[in-house]
């Protein structure tokens, strides 16, 4: 049997679902839907948090409780790198017409605001291990933002490391103005002799830090999924390694596995 917290937000989920509560709108004030539903204010105010786990609401302080918009979604496909590796030699023209974000949101280039931030760091043990390299080493640390222009938090927080000593034979490379590049990773490592061979991707999912919870606007109970990517030249040498959280309540990790034919 369903507790009475159950049956009021099993009601108020309808009318949101309906448009009766459309994105953006307030609810009545819980003194008023203590009353229309004939419940205690306690009882309330669990059906709220349980369609606010759901992310179906928010709760601004002072305000009250609102009907969350829709987050932008997203699907991300092992198919990109292929997709990135076929555009890296083609001309500026057709690297600019669309990224790799475009692609997984459906999304174009006017509706998405980029940033990115670039600093040297010496790799640490775990770093240096990941990319095979000694500890100490100088590194190209590129984090990257992408937000739908509607929305105030980014899609997902990408961080991206290179060898240094790799990076700077092409001197843009160490340039954070020159984001977004057309074209990604993939050309940029072509403007330094460097052909991707092999992409590889571990993807685990876990609760948010706190930070994350802010910066990607997480509601109670949403996970994120942290995708690890290593980029190996067709030497078999490890050229780029990077970490993307994505947060669970708007990515989905899509896997084609294309099979030989008999």
């Amino acid at each position: 049997m369903a507790k009475r917290y159950e049956k009021v937000s099993e009601d108020l989920r309808r009318r949101i679902e309906s448009g009766q509560y459309a994105p953006g709108d307030r609810l009545p004030p819980e003194t008023t839907l203590v009353t229309e539903y004939k419940v205690s204010l306690p009882t309330l105010r669990q059906a709220l948090g349980a369609l606010q786990g759901e992310g179906l609401i928010e709760k601004r302080h002072g305000r009250g409780n609102f009907v969350r918009k829709q987050r932008q979604r997203a699907e991300r496909s092992n198919l990109r790198h292929q997709w990135e590796k076929d555009r890296a030699r083609t001309d500026l023209k057709e690297r600019s017409t669309t990224g790799a974000t475009e692609r997984d949101t459906g999304l174009t280039i006017a509706q998405l605001a980029f940033n990115a931030e670039y600093e040297r760091v010496e790799a640490s043990d775990t770093l240096a291990a990941a990319l095979d390299v000694e500890p100490g080493t100088a590194v190209l640390k590129r984090t990257y933002r992408t937000r739908s222009v509607d929305e105030d938090e980014p899609l997902n927080v990408a961080r991206s490391y290179i060898p240094y000593a790799l990076a700077e034979q092409n001197p843009d490379l160490l340039d954070e103005a020159q984001e977004p590049w057309p074209g990604g990773t993939m050309n940029q490592l072509h403007t330094v002799g460097i052909e991707v061979d092999r992409v590889e991707e571990v993807v685990t999912a876990r609760p948010p830090t706190s930070d994350e919870v802010d910066e990607l606007g997480l509601v109670p109970g949403v996970a994120v999924m942290d995708v690890r990517k290593t980029l190996y030249d067709i030497s078999g040498k490890i050229v780029e390694v990077a970490d993307v959280v994505l947060p669970g309540d708007r990515y989905a990790v899509k896997c084609v596995t294309p099979l030989e034919r008999w």
